[in-house]
């Protein structure tokens, strides 16, 4: 006679059975950052000259902070390079080239939920020549 012994009972192909956790809802999380993050000013600074662009992004700093606002920066980013190459002479000495290049440096200011009065003190910064200033807001 042949005794039965007991099978052991594999769980169901899909493997062992998941629990249901609870979900954290992300979107509350990502809402409270766009209500805390409202508003933003980016101000991108470029010049050929640095020295003239630290004391241009010292004076946009001591102006929102004066007005208490919030400032991120300065963040400098890569210097872009112009390289130019120039025949020095057209005829004879064809091989004997000059090389130029152009540096533009560029920092980047973040100023955090600005007031009225912080943009109006912006605007009517008075910056040296050769420093361009690019505004966004978002």
């Amino acid at each position: 006679m042949a005794t039965k012994t007991p099978t052991k009972k594999h769980p169901p192909a899909g493997g062992a059975k998941k629990v249901a956790k609870p979900k954290v809802e992300k979107a509350t999380k990502v809402s409270k950052l766009k209500d805390e993050v409202a508003s933003m000013l980016r101000i991108r600074v470029r010049a050929y000259e640095n020295k003239i662009l630290d004391v241009s992004v010292k004076q946009i700093i001591d102006t929102a902070l004066r007005y208490d606002a919030k400032v991120r920066g300065p963040i400098p980013l890569p210097t872009e390079i112009k390289k130019y190459t120039v025949n020095r002479s057209a005829f004879i000495y064809k091989n004997a080239r000059e090389q130029f290049e152009m540096r533009v440096h560029k920092r980047l200011i973040d100023i955090e939920n600005p007031s009225a009065k912080v943009i109006e003190a912006l605007t009517n910064l008075s910056m040296p020549s050769g420093v361009d200033i690019d505004v966004k807001m978002m």
